[in-house]
């Protein structure tokens, strides 16, 4: 089952590794403030990027590569 029907909208709930969701009201606080300034930040570049006259598809492309070269904290720090 995925966290939420589009990748815009905050999931409906946060798994853990295990697939049971968060359930800590202070950590989907901080999720979902976190998710709404990412949401805010991407979209703003996006934009920008397109006023500017960058292609949609390459800027699209650069933001899924940074998204999939973030270090995870869990594994030594390497990307997923």
């Amino acid at each position: 089952m995925k966290p939420g029907n589009n990748s815009m909208e905050k999931p409906r709930f946060w798994p853990q590794d295990d697939g049971n969701p968060i359930t800590c009201h202070e950590k989907l606080r901080v999720l979902e403030e976190n998710w709404q300034e990412v949401q805010d930040i991407m979209r703003d570049a996006f934009e920008d990027a397109m006023l500017m006259g960058v292609s949609e598809q390459f800027m699209r492309a650069r933001l899924k590569d940074m998204v999939e070269s973030l270090a995870s904290p869990k594994n030594g720090g390497q990307a997923a």
